[in-house]
């Protein structure tokens, strides 16, 4: 059935044992198609995500950096946060190289 239907689109374009343009196109674009559904799109979504969560970030909350630093904010501007590591020790970091939130209570003692 399918060799009927690519034959008469040949025997349609002139014959010339050569399928046509658009034809020899559609598995590139089949190919692109399912790259942007199964890789550009849900890593663009996520990217949305994680800068939301930074957007939303505010003083006192538990944060990691990049870095793997783990502090509490104590200040917060357009670009950078301050982060209280412990023992009175203060970095200011980028804003964009936070990696994460933790929630609040959210661990459980180690020994548990």
């Amino acid at each position: 059935m399918d060799s009927f239907i690519f034959s008469a689109i040949i025997a349609a374009a002139g014959g010339s044992g050569e399928p046509p343009f658009l034809l020899s196109m559609l598995p590139l674009v089949a190919i692109f198609v399912i790259f942007y559904f199964l890789l550009i799109r849900p890593q663009q979504k996520r990217m949305k995500e994680h800068q939301a969560k930074i957007d939303s970030v505010k003083k006192n909350d538990k944060v990691v950096t990049g870095g793997g630093l783990v502090g509490k904010v104590t200040k917060v501007d357009d670009e950078y946060v301050e982060l209280d590591l412990g023992s009175g020790l203060k970095v200011k970091a980028v804003k964009s190289t936070l990696g994460d939130i933790v929630p609040l209570g959210g661990s459980k003692p180690a020994n548990d």
